[in-house]
């Protein structure tokens, strides 16, 4: 395919760019260079970008994981529509409709009109999934995927605790480890429980009214993304063998020896691009097995706003940005 007879003919977009740490406040939609696809890549015209709590944590620091500093563009989740392909791309075609993470944790600047990065970090939106939902979807499906899936392994009958089960990640963990086969129990706010049970949930806890470390006894696998207390007191949880799953960087609180001393595992988990895992987590969606739930969705220019709620921590599922209609 000719990468110069699809490549559209604006060469500007709009993009949320920050020049400098600090609150939401430092977020601004500039007018800026679209970039085009190299070798391997595909240009996509962005539809929907999930927020997710990496983007306010490296807007706030002023900085990525990696040391990318400002100006940048946040955002790691986009579904779009293919516009152009490079040099040696076959997966995909221009028109192609398409959901992915791009570039994680390298800066993907999903909070714009276009981007580009490498083909096998996209995978075919799935059938039925507008752009919003499939926006939400990616790198919070793919840390649960990889998390009980390539790290935790969970089989049929095992029990599994998921700290925040009714957030981003949580929603669709539950989910996934319920089409393993699991046991699942999730905390949240009560609330939230009728929720838990329609998503799977079989044992919902209020973590304000009850101490799971005092009640929750031979879990197989923690999936954790709180920290702090929760680390140690998911470790009292687990039967000799189980796993504890921090999707949080780990810092001296974390328990590695402590829990090597009960015979258990903790670990820290880093999500990556993974085209193998958005085609099974695309196969859940087709089949009634897992949906995503957008709780508030805003415009691009509202990219301030959609950071204020999401470090609320009070949101059900994903925050998503509307950038084409």
């Amino acid at each position: 395919m000719s990468q110069t007879s699809t490549v559209p003919t604006t060469t500007t977009m709009r993009a949320v760019v920050q020049d400098a740490a600090g609150g939401p406040e430092v977020l601004k939609v500039v007018e800026t260079r679209r970039p085009d696809p190299g070798v391997g890549e595909i240009l996509v015209r962005v539809h929907a970008a999930g927020v997710n709590p990496a983007d306010w944590k490296s807007r706030a620091r002023g900085a990525f994981s990696t040391g990318a500093k400002p100006p940048f563009t946040l955002g790691f989740d986009v579904a779009g529509v293919v516009e152009a392909v490079g040099r040696g791309v076959t997966l995909f075609q221009p028109g192609d409709e398409v959901f992915g993470m791009p570039r994680f944790p390298h800066p993907a600047g999903a909070y714009a009109e276009y981007v580009t990065a490498p083909a096998r970090h996209f995978a075919p939106r799935p059938r039925g999934l507008d752009h919003i939902h499939a926006g939400a979807l990616p790198l919070a499906a793919l840390t649960a995927w990889q998390a009980l899936v390539d790290t935790a392994n969970v089989q049929p009958g095992q029990r599994v605790l998921i700290h925040a089960a009714a957030g981003g990640v949580g929603h669709l963990a539950v989910q996934i480890a319920k089409a393993r086969g699991a046991y699942v129990i999730g905390t949240a706010s009560a609330a939230k429980h009728d929720l838990l049970r329609s998503l799977g949930v079989d044992e919902p806890i209020d973590y304000r009214t009850r101490d799971f470390a005092e009640t929750v006894r031979d879990v197989d696998v923690v999936l954790d993304a709180l920290g702090g207390p929760t680390w140690a007191g998911s470790l009292r949880t687990l039967r000799p063998g189980g796993m504890l799953i921090s999707i949080l960087p780990p810092d001296d609180t974390f328990p590695v020896k402590e829990a090597e001393a009960v015979g258990v595992r903790a670990v820290f988990m880093l999500v990556e691009p993974d085209h193998h895992a958005l085609r099974e987590i695309t196969t859940l969606v087709e089949n009634g097995r897992l949906r995503v739930i957008a709780d508030a969705v805003f415009p691009l220019e509202q990219a301030a706003q959609a950071h204020m709620l999401g470090e609320t921590g009070r949101t059900t599922g994903k925050i998503v940005l509307s950038v084409a209609p």
